[in-house]
């Protein structure tokens, strides 16, 4: 009996000291000692991203991508072997990535405002949240994780990177170089507890995750911070004797876990074609987030506000642009499916507000994808035959087949890719075009820079509605996101035409060159070899009105107007919502509906 109750005794004080460790972040959210009811954890869970951008920053977030396939190279090789922490940068994309995102940074004065956001929907969501917690009787804790993040507490286990995941493998402790994104780097900045910990330390007796990372979506790389958090939590329960749970409210039928191979073990897509993967029916498992036209007023609202008061509805165009899913992850990842159900909610609204406009005229069109150059036989360092091609715009994010099925891509309005769609808007004779992103909820990057560029160079940055009244509280030196050819990145020498082994300075000008090097640039690359993302052949000139509708046979360009068949019209990007509160309002909407909803999810663990 008394070694029963000294065991109970350490039991007591082991779960008093992890209350007094995890107490401290959510002191403000806690209710008092005399609170009998249900402690909930809220995760608000998006994509992550980077305030400033560096070295560091990229490093950590390669280590941290990797991480969740333990199939890959990357996991299997490099992550926790100190040998090759020093040469990270050097290999695959990282030399585009830094290229593209210095330049990108750099444009808004150095400040990405996608941070800042998350921390305002977060603080606006714990204060909704507050509101509801006499009439549900429960104590909401709030907090917000994500996919990737420059801080490792953000993440679902930052201990699942710096504790080796191979045999022999040393601690993820590197602080990097003499570049100064290093400066004041924590070695052990991985080895603290994630939001997950966190709230187990202060007895949760359930956790209820939400997620907006592609704005509702349901995706890879939610499912990835969803399944770690499942681990960390079972781990807990078994080591602590609890039964706390964990769902998501964006999957509450568990489409992903239920879809996901079985077959070999332990699959990832770097293990190639899974040999067992469960057929299952995506209309049976909906995704009440995406669903919910409230989401697609966001965007109806931003779309609104960019509409020129000088061009009828009925000649006005809308694009809507989305990336696409990883490849091979189609066997259990619904992201395409789901993002129609976004698209379609977008267009009815529109269609339904302003019928003056043109059902014709609201289109998707999604990124390019890698395409398979037979030539090449697999070797590294990227082992495979997929390249960026000119065709596809030198991009990588639109593989796009729906879940479950036999190759299926989107049909009708959604079939598109962005140029082939600009291009079907110019034959249908609109006037302006409004671009949209419907899977971001908040300003970036993406949207306030890259996006802009990978339209101009189709349809001209001169056609740009706001070129002539520039914004420099945006951006700050030029005030416009443009670069003079997009693919800033790619290496800016060419082989010389009358000796190869000789190289001058590529030409990124539609209009030609005095060197006489030709406009675009020449595959660098053999045949035969792999195209590495830095050939020059995938740049393009962000020039005055665009590539679509000109042939250089014809003639040459203008920097006045539109000649051929270039487009004339005007195009602008739609205002993403800086309303953080309603966002806040709209998620913690969707949470109290969740738990409010006859049970329907497993919370297994």
């Amino acid at each position: 009996m008394s070694d029963m109750f000294e065991k109970l005794s350490r039991i007591s004080l082991l779960a008093f000291s992890l209350f007094i460790l995890g107490s401290s972040q959510y002191q403000q959210q806690i209710r008092g000692a005399s609170f009998q009811g249900e402690r909930i954890g809220i995760l608000y869970v998006s994509h992550g991203g980077n305030e400033t951008y560096g070295e560091k920053q990229l490093w950590d977030a390669t280590m941290q991508i990797f991480s969740y396939d333990q199939n890959s190279p990357v996991y299997q090789q490099i992550i926790w072997n100190s040998d090759y922490w020093p040469q990270m940068l050097k290999f695959g994309n990282a030399s585009k990535e830094l290229g593209k995102y210095a330049f990108e940074y750099e444009r808004i004065g150095g400040v990405d405002p996608y941070p800042e956001s998350k921390r305002q929907t977060t603080a606006e969501l714990s204060s909704i949240l507050d509101d509801y917690e006499n009439e549900l009787g429960v104590d909401f804790i709030v907090d917000k994780m994500t996919w990737i993040s420059p801080d490792p507490s953000e993440l679902a286990n930052p201990r699942m990177l710096f504790n080796p995941g191979i045999p022999d493998g040393d601690p993820l402790r590197y602080c990097g170089t003499t570049d100064p994104t290093w400066h004041l780097c924590d070695p052990d900045r991985y080895n603290v507890d994630g939001p997950v910990e966190r709230m187990l330390k202060i007895g949760v007796d359930r956790i209820v995750m939400i997620d907006l990372t592609t704005a509702g979506a349901r995706f890879s790389k939610t499912y990835d911070v969803y399944t770690t958090a499942k681990k960390v939590i079972h781990n807990y329960n078994k080591s602590q004797q609890t039964d706390v749970t964990i769902e998501w409210v964006n999957d509450p039928k568990e489409l992903m876990l239920t879809s996901y191979p079985t077959e070999p073990k332990g699959w990832t897509r770097s293990s190639g074609s899974p040999k067992d993967n469960p057929i299952i029916d995506y209309g049976e498992y909906p995704n009440p987030v995406i669903g919910d036209l409230r989401l697609a007023q966001f965007q109806v609202d931003g779309i609104e506000a960019e509409f020129d008061a000088k061009i009828a509805l009925e000649n006005t165009g809308v694009l809507l642009v989305n990336h696409g899913i990883l490849s091979m992850n189609q066997v259990f990842d619904p992201k395409i499916n789901d993002t129609l159900i976004l698209n379609q909610n977008i267009k009815d609204l529109l269609l339904e507000k302003f019928p003056e406009m043109q059902s014709k005229n609201i289109l998707g069109g999604w990124f390019g994808d890698m395409v398979r150059n037979e030539l090449v036989t697999p070797g590294p360092p990227a082992f495979t035959q997929l390249e960026r091609t000119r065709e596809m715009r030198g991009e990588n994010l639109g593989y796009i087949l729906l879940h479950d099925t036999q190759n299926q891509r989107p049909q009708g309005d959604w079939k598109f890719r962005y140029w082939q769609a600009l291009e079907q808007l110019r034959i249908n004779g609109v006037q302006h075009i409004v671009v949209v992103f419907p899977q971001i909820m908040e300003n970036s990057v993406l949207n306030l820079v890259e996006v802009p560029n990978q339209i101009a160079k189709e349809i001209g940055y001169r056609n740009w509605s706001k070129i002539d009244q520039l914004d420099f509280a945006t951006y700050p030196e030029v005030g416009h996101p443009f670069a003079d050819y997009w693919g800033v990145w790619v290496e800016q020498t060419c082989k010389v035409s009358t000796d190869s082994k000789q190289k001058e300075p590529c030409c990124f000008n539609m209009g030609g060159c005095p060197n006489g090097q030709p406009y675009p640039p020449l595959r660098q690359a053999p045949l035969h070899v792999r195209r590495d993302d830095l050939d020059p052949s995938l740049a393009f000139d962000v020039s005055h009105f665009g590539h679509l509708g000109y042939d250089s046979e014809a003639g040459m360009p203008s920097e006045k107007q539109p000649v051929q068949n270039q487009y004339a019209g005007t195009w602008s990007m739609w205002q993403v919502t800086d309303d953080h509160r309603a966002v806040a309002e709209f998620l913690a909407d969707k949470i109290v509906e969740h738990l409010k909803a006859p049970t329907t999810h497993a919370g297994r663990q």
